[in-house]
């Protein structure tokens, strides 16, 4: 389902973030991706929904090579990958149920479907009785939470998230874990950098360590 073949990322200034990346995650793992501050996480995640571009070798999604995709097919791909980035981009002038709407309004979903496909996100979420709240009204645990249903309501097979765990406390770190948990015994491809390990150990199929930038 994504391949990495030979990846190197190298940054103006001469700064290799990735070096020589080869791997492979299959349909239905749930992955955990660790590694040191500044070991490449990121970056490697950015590589699958091209928000970033490879300087070497090819990642391969769902057989395509991302690393070669032309500008007007980007939004294509990444309207089957579920985005989880340590900047929610929150909508905070939208209320909840809006923030996830988005996506759906994006794709041109019909309204009735959509607002069912909305409800249906929150409730697995838990936040479906906030879907009136503002952003700003929400807890940290809360807005990750919106974060996640927003990423999920276009039903991605592949969830994607950056450090979602991040500045939360243990309560709400671990009933985010057991929400991506839940998404990955659907049959939801998850890849996840976290420093949290311990919380995702549990329910993981395997573990990619980085470190500088290389597979450990």
């Amino acid at each position: 389902m994504i391949r990495f073949e030979q990846v190197s990322k190298r940054y103006p200034g001469g700064i290799e973030a990735l070096h020589e990346l080869g791997f492979s995650i299959e349909a239905g793992e749930m992955i955990i991706l660790s590694g040191h501050s500044g070991a490449g996480k990121s970056t490697l995640l950015k590589l699958i929904p091209a928000i970033e571009r490879p300087t070497r070798g090819a990642v391969i999604v769902n057989g395509q090579n991302v690393a070669a995709l032309k500008r007007a097919g980007i939004p294509f791909l990444r309207r089957k990958l579920g985005l989880i980035f340590q900047d929610q981009k929150l909508l905070f002038d939208r209320n909840v149920f809006d923030n996830v709407m988005l996506p759906l309004a994006i794709a041109g979903v019909a309204p009735r479907d959509a607002a069912r496909r909305v409800r249906a996100a929150l409730d697995k979420v838990g936040l479906l009785d906030r879907e009136k709240a503002m952003p700003v009204a929400l807890s940290g645990g809360e807005q990750q939470r919106l974060a996640i249903a927003r990423a999920v309501v276009n039903r991605p097979a592949i969830l994607i998230a950056d450090e979602p765990t991040a500045h939360l406390d243990d309560d709400y770190a671990r009933d985010i874990a057991e929400t991506f948990h839940s998404f990955n015994q659907v049959g939801v491809t998850v890849l996840v950098a976290t420093h949290h390990d311990a919380l995702f150990a549990p329910f993981m199929t395997r573990r990619l360590t980085l470190s500088h930038g290389r597979l450990a």
